[in-house]
């Protein structure tokens, strides 16, 4: 039976309260996300129902296996969702953009660069093999109204040398002419040339060594610093986040299951999803049976759950209710005892998670 944007579960209308971190107002706001793609079947969403605070001054990690949204929801932020997706529902707001969904032609294409900087996760592929780097970012400048060459090509002199690249053999060089972590720091140059104050990386360090990883991601943290900037970090790597992150999303099925501090969700990971992904995780050093690998396989498009649970194929605590009811994103209670000290109405720092057993609305700790 086809199926139509209307068909679509729509978001739970229980939700957490606003997530307090370290930072400033005035990054990115999204509310009300739904992406949706195409199918034999009709539409189904890759993105349903996020809703994600990118405050100024903070890096957010967002978390979770392949397929799981987490490029939709970035790509979605430049308003880029290839055909057949498109956004049906939401908004997303911007420093200066009043919602990046409404932009449209010339408007969209300026507010591309210049709000939001976007470093791809195979930076060779944003780069046109058959052109100079310095003439590729030329382009760029022009694209956005900037005619001042010089104003332009000093800016990117300057951003080099804070990448640890030498300027002249830079942007006189084509994209083969540079290694893996060279074009990965060009791609962060691409992504600040026009001075945004969002910065999207998408699996920042894939496929480089930890040599390249280390000093990548060392320049990522100045330049945030520097440049106060609201930064969101997508990453299999959950020792990235641990290293680099204030604040911590982990999506499944298209929809964010758990967020807070980063301390609190890793620490105290309230969802049996991000429970599965940090035991996943193997260590140094102690029993290497500790380290144990999540049981099945994430959903797809067409697999995904259209009621309940979307984790609950894969959940050792699913209960009668998780097949009937999406769980909605609530406050995490304090355990008596836990890392957040005495027990209260609530974790700290706006910890949330979205399970009916070990995050239940309205507090209700029912296994039946």
């Amino acid at each position: 039976m086809r199926t139509s944007s209307a068909d679509l579960p729509s978001p739970s209308t229980a939700t957490a309260p606003p997530v307090t971190v370290p930072g400033e107002a005035g990054g990115a706001e999204i509310r009300g996300l739904v992406v949706v793609f195409g199918t034999p079947d009709g539409e189904m969403a890759a993105v349903n129902g996020v809703d994600l605070d990118l405050p100024l001054g903070t890096i957010t990690g967002l978390v979770g296996e392949s397929g799981s949204g987490k490029s939709t929801l970035a790509l979605a932020m430049m308003n880029a969702v290839p055909k057949p997706g498109r956004i049906a529902a939401g908004s997303i707001r911007l420093p200066s953009v009043k919602d990046m969904t409404q932009l449209r032609g010339k408007a969209l294409r300026l507010a591309r660069g210049s709000a939001l900087g976007y470093v791809f996760q195979a930076s060779q592929n944003s780069l046109n093999p058959l052109k100079r780097i310095g003439a590729q970012l030329l382009d760029l400048g022009r694209a956005h109204g900037m005619e001042d060459k010089g104003v332009l090509l000093a800016r990117a002199r300057e951003l080099c040398e804070r990448m640890g690249l030498d300027p002249v053999r830079t942007l006189s060089a084509y994209q083969h002419e540079l290694s893996g972590g060279m074009r990965q720091r060009v791609g962060i140059v691409f992504a600040l040339i026009l001075n945004p104050r969002v910065l999207v990386l998408d699996e920042p360090t894939t496929a480089l060594d930890m040599i390249s990883q280390r000093t990548v991601l060392d320049i990522v943290r100045d330049v945030h610093r520097d440049r106060h900037l609201a930064t969101l970090i997508i990453t299999h790597d959950i020792a990235i986040v641990a290293d680099l992150a204030d604040y911590l999303a982990v999506m499944y099925g298209g929809r964010v299951v758990e967020k807070g501090p980063t301390r609190h969700v890793l620490q105290s990971a309230a969802h049996p999803y991000t429970r599965g992904l940090i035991a996943a995780i193997p260590r140094i050093s102690g029993d290497i049976e500790k380290a144990r690998p999540l049981v099945g396989r994430p959903p797809d498009l067409l697999s995904i759950p259209r009621q309940g649970c979307v984790f609950r194929e894969r959940c050792p605590l699913t209960i009668g209710r998780c097949s009937l009811e999406e769980p909605a994103l609530v406050p995490v209670v304090k355990e008596p005892g836990g890392i957040f000290g005495e027990s209260g109405d609530g974790a700290p720092g706006g910890h949330a998670a979205a399970c009916h057993v070990t995050a239940p609305a309205g507090g209700d700790r029912s296994r039946s």
